[in-house]
């Protein structure tokens, strides 16, 4: 059964709230509920195709920062 909630918080957040539901196409009230399911355990957050992919491909392994920080700089410089 759908019930109304009312909420209150400052007005630019309102502002940021709505765009990101129009870039997402998904209502305020949707984005709320999914947000408040997610915070209480009842609905998990859907995880996108990229990130399941790479869950867990470091577990296990013992990465030096150092090493980290040589692969970046070999990669981006």
């Amino acid at each position: 059964m759908k019930t109304k909630l009312t909420l209150r918080m400052e007005k630019d957040t309102i502002e940021k709230i709505k765009q990101v539901s129009r870039e997402r196409g998904v209502s305020v009230s949707k984005l709320v509920e999914n947000f408040f399911k997610t915070l209480t355990g009842e609905e998990k957050e859907e995880l996108t195709p990229t990130v399941k992919k790479l869950k867990g491909i470091l577990k296990n392994k013992k990465i030096e920062e150092k090493e980290y920080k040589k692969y970046l700089e070999d990669k981006y410089l």
